[in-house]
């Protein structure tokens, strides 16, 4: 079976990704807290594509979702669909120099940052 690990990146990434999950939930019959409500076999059908069934039947979007700042993250996590992921499923917060494309010198960063430094970091 095939399964795709959805990556959603910055704000507007994070803003298309939520609108995402709320169609592909509500075609599968997940409501926002993750539970099956739908009314068709059909609809459970390949839903591993996109979700890990978690416990207590329970499904969780199998998504990375990344931003350097928190506030996009709190925006999601409040939407109609918020819920539904796990709280290891977001990866923010970091400082970072856009004009630089780097991470700030105030501390060492962890691997999480560093990989974001390297998923941010372009030709400016």
């Amino acid at each position: 079976m095939r399964e795709i690990v959805h990556l959603q990146a910055g704000q507007c990434g994070n803003q298309i990704g939520a609108k995402f999950w709320e169609v592909i939930s509500d075609e599968h019959g997940i409501d926002p807290t993750g539970t099956y409500q739908g009314d068709s076999d059909l609809q459970l059908e390949r839903i591993n594509v996109y979700y890990n069934e978690a416990s207590g039947g329970k499904y969780v979007p199998r998504a990375v979702l990344v931003d350097l700042e928190p506030g996009t993250m709190d925006s999601v996590r409040s939407g109609p669909f918020g819920q539904v992921f796990r709280p290891d499923n977001f990866v923010f917060g970091m400082s970072v120099d856009p004009e630089k494309g780097g991470i700030g010198r105030k501390s060492t960063p962890n691997p999480e940052q560093v990989s974001l430094q390297l998923l941010f970091k372009g030709d400016h």
